[in-house]
């Protein structure tokens, strides 16, 4: 895991899930390593769309999708972190499904609107970003 991840994830836990830069709209995906088996947290800015939290694998605009995306791909079920509706840290065990277009652009359109570099990850690769809607199971 990275220091950026390491830290990011302490901020959420030292603060009962709010951090700086994301308020408390991250998330801790527990994904499980596609050769490893391995737990993976990695933290993620999420939206919420009705029950379900929605996801997406920019690496910051990066050519190429982070291992995250190809974990939830392998092993689409995994426990989630997220801020709790008060105060606090909630885990729920969650199913991912990876989102086809045209709502994949809908709901993509959703992370611009909170946050402008999202935009800007578009400019650096013609990749399509992968979305995924994590729904409770």
């Amino acid at each position: 895991m990275s220091d950026w991840n390491d830290t990011v994830i302490k901020e959420f836990h030292d603060n009962d899930g709010t951090t700086g830069m994301f308020g408390r709209d991250l998330v801790i995906l527990h994904t499980i390593g596609a050769r490893s088996g391995e737990p993976r947290p990695t933290p993620a800015r999420a939206v919420r769309d009705g029950g379900d939290w929605v996801v997406t694998a920019t690496a910051g605009g990066a050519p190429r999708d982070p291992a995250w995306a190809h974990n939830l791909r392998v092993h689409p079920e995994f426990d989630l972190e997220f801020a709790g509706p008060e105060h606090g840290i909630e885990t729920v065990g969650v199913r991912a499904t990876e989102v086809a277009e045209p709502e994949r652009t809908e709901l993509y359109e959703r992370f611009v609107a909170v946050q402008a570099s999202f935009a800007e990850y578009r400019e650096k690769t013609e990749r399509v970003f992968p979305v995924f809607r994590l729904t409770t199971r």
